[in-house]
Order: C-alpha cells, then structure tokens, then sequence
C-alpha cells in the first residue's frame, strides 16, 4: 500500500485529495493547521521524528494561505505579506527537508508542491502580489530541490489546480475540486524522472516560468 503525506486536508484541495487518495486505496497521513503549523519549523521537525523510518510514496504539500487580498504599492502589509511567505515557501522548504529520507524510502519517491498559475512570472498581472510572489518562489524552490534531489531519484514538481471553486477561488471558478483533483492525481501518476522540476498545470500541460 503507497502511502501520501499531505498537508492541509481540512478543506478544499487538500480535503479532496485525502478523500481520493484514501478511497483508491492509499495511506493517507494528513496534516492541519491544528496539528502542525507550518509557521513552525521545530513543530514540522517534531512531526517529521515521529515518522522516522516509515516511507513516504507521495509528499504533497498542498497547505498554503492567499494572504490579505488588494495590496498595491502604497498599501502593502509587510506582516501579511510575510506570513504568506512562512506558510506558502519556508513551511514547504521545511517539510521537505525533514522528510527527505521518507520519500527516497519509498518506491515512488515523488514530491509535489501545490503552486499556482499565479506564481508564472512570465504570465504576470501584477495582482496579489503576496501570494503570487511566494508561489513564484515556491517554483524556484522546486526546481533548486529537483536539481539536488535528482542522484536520490526524488522527483519534484510543482503543480497548478486550476481555478477551482474553494474559499480561495471562490464560487464562480469553473472547476470542481474533485475535477482538480483527477486531474491532478493522472499528472502525479504519469510523472517520470524526466518531469522532475516542471511546472504543470493539472491537465498536465506545461506552465511558463
């Protein structure tokens, strides 16, 4: 039985990505604010030792915050901005680390970021600069993590849901989190060592950086 690790199941993506991992027969470890705040690097570490031998197939860091919403310059909260930076960047960066002998112990080895279109430089608006900057960051981290981790044959990505209809995308996004998540999971299960450090978006095309 594989087993996935993946944070922020209390709702949304991370609640349907639980649900179908579960329901097709995997392990699923899940985390919530409540049991590990992502804030928290020796709370993540604490967590990670009590894991310690057990083999991670799949870590999806799916757990991320979208920040205090219509900042421009002349409006920005720096300490807003800074806790998206925590929990969408340094907490994942956190996780990974500790966890790292987790995954190169399982048999899929793969580590999946929870990015988002918004976080493609190339395809920039210049709106929510908080969270699209620590998604923009969060994609360098995974190419920096694909490049180090590739002689453990470690795969990493980082992965765009689409617009989804959830708190955070709100009722008019023109996707189901189960669609998402189909989606999503079909790229997670395709992917070869090959892949490792793309961007891609849960249809498995490929994002601009």
């Amino acid at each position: 039985m594989p087993t996935a690790l993946i944070t922020g199941v209390s709702r949304g993506l991370g609640k349907e990505l639980a649900r179908q991992y579960a329901a097709d027969g995997w392990k699923v470890i899940g985390t919530e604010r409540r049991d590990m705040d992502m804030t928290d690097v020796a709370q993540i570490r604490r967590f990670a030792a009590k894991l310690k031998g057990e083999p991670i197939d799949l870590l999806f860091c799916n757990a991320g915050i979208s920040g205090k919403r219509g900042m421009a310059p002349g409006s920005f909260d720096f300490d807003s901005w800074q806790e998206v930076l925590r929990v969408n960047l340094l907490g994942p960066a956190a996780l990974a680390e500790a966890l790292l002998d987790n995954v190169a112990a399982s048999g899929e080895k793969k580590i999946a970021m929870m990015s988002s279109r918004l976080g493609s430089i190339s395809e920039s608006s210049g709106m929510t600069l908080p969270y699209s900057t620590s998604k923009a960051a969060l994609n360098m981290l995974v190419k920096g993590l694909s490049a180090t981790l590739a002689a453990r044959r470690i795969v990493v990505v980082a992965l765009s849901p689409g617009w989804v209809r959830t708190d955070m995308g709100g009722d008019g996004a023109p996707l189901s989190p189960e669609a998402s998540v189909r989606g999503l999971r079909k790229v997670i299960g395709d992917l070869k060592s090959a892949d490792s450090g793309k961007f891609l978006s849960h249809d498995g095309a490929e994002i601009p950086w």
